[in-house]
């Protein structure tokens, strides 16, 4: 016996927020008989369980990297007509984003139908660690970037990182004309254009931002369009640092310069 939003989220249905949100709105009928209060209990093996009057299977779990591109958006919910990165990626399996990118970012994202796993690297009360590789307009000084650990006000909220330095001039991503920096960014809340909001609000605007890391799974030398199934250890490393009881702040296992 489990909680419904979470057998819907496991079965790839959405994450498991989205599924909060199907029951909620009705479209879910455990033996015939709409459920709508969210942590209703369950048993896959036993009850007949549908969304929209389709019965639910349980899909082969899939884990993809995904190196977004600019003008690709990461909300598999977007209007019709706008790219979405999940048709980068060709799959049988329903593919859901864990963890945005607006569209003018870059990086990694993971695509999954594990609705569990989604919803625990995405959640802002897990605190999963995220890095970035940020290009900004100007050279911030060690002022600029104490600012930003001490946190800054936007919006009557104060947005800070957990880490800032500045980053080598070369990156594979491009250089570093004169005038502009490199910074990498490590912080754990993620808040909507949170980076962007930071950098303004410091008087160094940001040009690029490119995801790299989330948690233990890197981006690597993963070309920009381009996707990778997740090695079975990764996924073991991510369920790991994903874990509900562990402490969220661990550094990751793979050797990073």
């Amino acid at each position: 016996m489990d909680r419904l939003q979470k057998i819907l989220a496991y079965a790839g249905i959405a994450s498991r927020r989205k599924c909060e949100e199907l029951i909620r709105a009705g479209r879910v009928r455990v033996n015939g008989t709409i459920v709508s209060e969210l942590g209703t209990k369950v048993d896959p093996t036993r009850d007949r369980i549908e969304v929209d009057g389709a019965a639910i299977q349980f899909e082969k779990k899939t884990y993809i990297a995904l190196h977004k591109p600019r003008g690709y958006l990461s909300d598999v919910d977007a209007e019709r007509g706008k790219r979405l990165a999940v048709e980068l990626v060709p799959s049988r399996e329903r593919l859901y984003t864990a963890g945005r990118l607006d569209a003018n970012s870059e990086g990694l994202l993971l695509l999954t139908n594990d609705g569990d796993l989604a919803h625990r690297i995405t959640h802002p009360r897990f605190e999963h660690e995220k890095e970035y590789l940020t290009l900004v307009e100007g050279v911030p000084d060690d002022a600029a970037l104490a600012k930003l650990q001490k946190g800054v006000w936007y919006d009557g909220e104060l947005l800070k990182v957990d880490h800032v330095e500045r980053a080598a001039r070369h990156q594979r991503f491009g250089n570093a004309d004169h005038g502009r920096t490199w910074v990498k960014i490590v912080l754990h809340e993620g808040k909507k254009r949170q980076i962007r909001h930071m950098g303004a609000a410091i008087g160094h605007p940001v040009l690029r931002l490119i995801r790299v890391r989330i948690g233990p799974m890197e981006l690597s030398a993963l070309p920009a369009g381009k996707w990778r199934a997740l090695s079975e250890d990764e996924v073991c490393a991510l369920k790991e640092y994903a874990r509900p009881a562990r402490k969220n702040k661990i550094a990751s296992i793979y050797h990073r310069d």
